[in-house]
């Protein structure tokens, strides 16, 4: 069973930065994809980034050029620059051993998911 942690959320300002990561308590060479998603009070969860084994990367148009998804053996990254309000949510790390490339943005595509980690920026 794979078990995803994330960690570095938390308070910064209209324009401030942060890298939130996600680590495994397992080895995971086997997931062929992570992804990151983000859900704020009372909206879906949405799609923001996903890389994949062989390192391809998709973004969200709302995300593209301000955040940058990268990996490493066990894993996962989320530099987020030029925060703003619309950024505001609990982020959530996922993964899966599935072949998603056409479905990468559903969060059903991902069996594996973390606890989430906040994230608040403020005016």
């Amino acid at each position: 069973q794979v078990q995803l942690v994330e960690s570095g959320g938390g308070l910064v300002q209209t324009g401030g930065s942060l890298k939130l990561s996600c680590v495994s308590s397992a080895n995971t060479s086997g997931l062929r994809f992570r992804g990151w998603f983000r859900q704020a009070p009372g909206k879906e969860r949405a799609f923001v980034a996903a890389i994949s084994r062989s390192d391809a990367v998709t973004y969200a148009d709302s995300v593209k050029d301000r955040f940058t998804i990268s990996r490493d053996k066990n894993a996962v990254y989320l530099q987020m620059n030029n925060l703003n309000r619309d950024d505001t949510a609990v982020y959530y790390c996922a993964g899966t051993s599935t072949a998603i490339t056409s479905t990468q943005r559903l969060p059903t595509s991902y069996p594996y998911w973390g606890q989430g980690t906040q994230v608040t920026v403020s005016a």
